[in-house]
């Protein structure tokens, strides 16, 4: 009996038991929380574990080849990588890894560390392979997130600093400022207003730092400042090869403020097809990059300003109702600077402490004459034309008296928000065509307001500016 006992045992170790210690391996494998597959010499799948199966879905229990599977469910930009890796990895016979994005059930891609490693045999033959795919797509997105931040913040300080406090005791001034407190916490797009020079940006930058994204970048953009045929892929970034010049790929300003807040300067200017794609963002929250087919989702606060009268755009078909809609959920106007003459003696004596600290004077009164100057001027030009007029002033001042050449201050008018001559021509003939078109009618559902797409109180008050008879259109 005792020498029946290793047949016995020998008995035991064949191919049932050897079934039932794989069902206990893979009950094992399937509570590692990696990604493992079981790879054959012939380079079939064998088998993957619970984890890999539930955040592929159905498509991870289909047969086919593992080459197959990646096509299906790597990321287009990290598929050739990922491909060449495996190959190179399986024709030497040596581990390797590399870092992929792929596809999961839910629709989203998400990064992972591959790593395939040789099973061999006692004679050291390579009898499978095992594939181990580790999740860090919370790595890869904090590093992301470190270098979008790290570029703006290059260019950030490539730029002539717009820190400096803002200046004033002025009721105009504190008017603006309670807005901002009250706006700041609420994550609502805000709609900027106000002549050029006026701190547009300076007022955005408060609202950044009050809110609840005042810990993540604050990204601006000069709608005015870039061609035409730029701007899309300035916002929105660009695949490599999506048009001539784009030799790699570029993140746009959207990704860039990811998290924190993107502030449109001049956003009057955009050309029609960039406001349609900007109207898509506001809506969707996603975007496509130029050239790309992939959909990106945001998290950003848009901040717009503008300079323009965008109500007298959209009656001229320069700028799009619906996206004005949507930009001015919460308008500030910035009173211009002949409006907060209080606060022009506080702002002389803040740029002459600036201007003097760097130029390494001392500077100790301020001439009388020259203050009643600043005070009775009308500053077409806001605080940036009296910023240069100190800084100038400053740079030429020999003594501890401060004083302003008179020349420099050109008493002319100060610019209106009144359209270009060629521009109130159009707007004239769009508000008397619709006014034509509806016998005259400007309010309700089929007035001229609505055809115009804008409120009937500003029809009005360009009717009565543009002096149009509105008589003359009614049915007889």
């Amino acid at each position: 009996m005792l020498q029946a006992r290793p047949a016995v045992a020998a008995h035991n170790s064949g191919p049932k038991d050897r079934s039932l210690e794989e069902h206990q391996l893979r009950q094992i494998i399937d509570l590692i929380p990696q990604h493992i597959v079981i790879i054959e010499p012939g380079g079939s799948s064998a088998y993957t574990n619970r984890i890999s199966r539930e955040y592929f879905g159905d498509i991870a229990t289909l047969p086919m080849a593992p080459r197959e599977f990646m096509a299906k469910v790597t990321h287009p930009d990290d598929l050739e990588k990922l491909t060449r890796v495996v190959l190179e990895t399986f024709e030497s016979g040596v581990a390797g890894e590399v870092e992929a994005r792929m596809l999961g059930k839910d629709g989203e891609f998400r990064w992972f560390l591959h790593q395939n490693f040789p099973v061999c045999d006692d004679q050291g033959k390579i009898v499978r392979w095992c594939g181990l795919r580790v999740d860090i797509d919370d790595r890869k997105q904090a590093q992301e997130r470190a270098y979008k931040e790290n570029l703006v913040l290059r260019e950030e300080i490539e730029k002539v600093s717009m820190f400096e406090e803002i200046v004033g005791t002025s009721a105009a001034l504190q008017a603006v400022l309670a807005r901002v407190t009250k706006v700041a916490q609420a994550d609502s797009t805000v709609l900027i207003t106000g002549e050029t020079g006026t701190g547009k940006e300076l007022i955005a930058r408060a609202i950044h730092k009050r809110s609840k994204r005042s810990g993540r970048t604050f990204v601006s953009v000069n709608c005015a400042a870039i061609p035409r045929d730029l701007i899309a892929s300035e916002l929105f970034g660009h695949e490599k090869g999506a048009f001539t010049g784009a030799l790699q790929r570029r993140l746009g300003r959207f990704e860039l403020a990811d998290g924190g807040t993107l502030f449109l300067d001049e956003v009057g200017e955009l050309p029609a097809e960039t406001q349609i794609a900007l109207l898509r963002v506001l809506q969707e929250k996603e975007f496509e990059r130029i050239g790309g087919s992939h959909l990106i989702r945001t998290d950003v606060r848009i901040i717009t300003a503008t300079n323009r009268d965008l109500a007298a755009a959209i009656a001229v078909g320069a700028f799009r109702s619906d996206l004005f809609y949507r930009i001015n959920v919460f308008p500030i106007e910035i009173p211009p600077l002949r409006e907060r003459r209080d606060d022009i003696r506080l702002l002389v004596e803040y740029f002459i402490d600036r201007y003097s600290s760097k130029a390494g004077k001392k500077i100790r009164r301020i001439e009388k004459k020259s203050l009643d100057r600043l005070q009775s001027y009308p500053w077409p030009g806001n605080i940036r034309e009296l910023q240069n007029v100190i800084e100038r002033s400053v740079i030429v001042c020999d003594s501890e008296d401060f004083s302003v050449d008179e020349s420099w201050l050109s008493h002319h008018r100060h610019p209106s928000w009144r359209l270009p001559d060629e521009l109130l021509t159009q707007e004239r003939a769009s508000i008397e065509a619709a006014l034509t078109e509806t016998s005259g009618r400007v309010s309700g559902p089929s007035g001229a307001a609505t055809r115009l797409g804008i409120p009937a109180s500003t029809l009005d008050s360009k009717i009565k500016s543009l002096q149009i008879d509105k008589r003359r259109f009614r049915a007889l």
